[in-house]
């Protein structure tokens, strides 16, 4: 059996910031006027966690599915790129990126009984992948083409978690905090995978107290923050939507800040938890039976 991360979120704050195409996300954007998000780069989660890895002597391979990426600062086991690039389809068809990546990963959609197959044949029952996803919302909130991608994993054999990153920023400010939890919760349902939300960029949070206030909340508290924020017509929307991120425990974040260790260790546990890895590893004898006395 092998072992599957699907690194998914919005995308980097230094890429194209592609549409928003998330129902109540996009909605409550234009509501709350939120013009100003950054995101989280998924590729610096994929460095720094192939960089502990290394460091604890763990063997991790990062794949690159992003048909648009230029440069790594680790090794890549496999790479869409050698498949197709976003470059040559729009080069070639004429397409702007956002329907050039869709075009890229739709055509990675229809080799995966091929290309993708062959790749993993190169890997053992046990390895453990990573798989580096692009930025663009729709792949993994309305369109098959991850939900199809991960089926094929599963018939492969793999365990696989969805590790879904959001920007630490979300969690300053309730409206921002509603819309990406209803992101998150788009990819959850659509993706049907156990399923860690990772509150990335700690380390640029300058007040603590602002975070740890949203990481485990009250639901009646949010409810109360967010009529204050809105208009009163809104208020039979605001109640509905906290209900859901109540039922869903979509409230509950893992904060991850890349300078600590321990941070990544943590999170990197809560992953190998969900998808059992380690769970069917021989029992060493050594380290229970004590040698005999002469």
């Amino acid at each position: 059996m092998g072992y599957a991360q699907l690194v998914i979120g919005p995308a980097g704050s230094g890429k194209v910031c592609y549409s928003f195409a998330v129902g109540v996300l996009f909605v409550y954007m234009l509501i709350t006027e939120s013009k100003t998000i950054t995101f989280h780069s998924q590729s610096t989660y994929c460095s720094s966690l192939h960089q502990h890895c290394e460091t604890v002597g763990r063997t991790m391979h990062v794949v690159n599915l992003d048909p648009a990426a230029e440069h790594f600062d680790y090794p890549i086991a496999m790479d869409i790129r050698e498949l197709i690039s976003l470059d040559d389809v729009m080069e070639e068809l004429g397409l702007g990126p956002n329907g050039g990546l869709l075009y890229c990963m739709e055509h990675l959609e229809e080799n995966l009984d091929d290309w993708l197959t062959e790749e993993l044949d190169n890997y053992m029952d046990d390895d453990y992948l990573v798989f580096d996803c692009p930025g663009q919302i729709e792949l993994f909130s309305h369109v098959p083409v991850l939900k199809n991608f991960v089926e094929h994993l599963k018939r492969k054999n793999f365990n696989v978690c969805a590790v879904y990153l959001l920007d630490s920023q979300f969690m300053t400010d309730i409206t921002k905090f509603i819309s990406g939890c209803m992101a998150s919760l788009s990819a959850m349902v659509q993706l049907e995978l156990p399923h860690i939300n990772i509150l990335s960029k700690m380390d640029l949070v300058t007040n603590k107290k602002d975070i740890e206030d949203f990481l485990n909340p009250e639901p009646q508290v949010l409810l109360s923050e967010l009529n204050q924020r809105m208009a009163p017509q809104f208020s039979k929307l605001n109640k509905a939507l906290i209900e859901l991120v109540d039922e869903y425990n979509m409230v509950s974040f893992v904060p991850l800040d890349l300078r600590k260790e321990s941070s990544i260790r943590y999170v990197l546990a809560q992953i190998d938890n969900c998808i059992q890895y380690g769970e069917d590893a021989d029992v060493k004898i050594k380290d229970f039976d004590p040698e005999d006395d002469d």
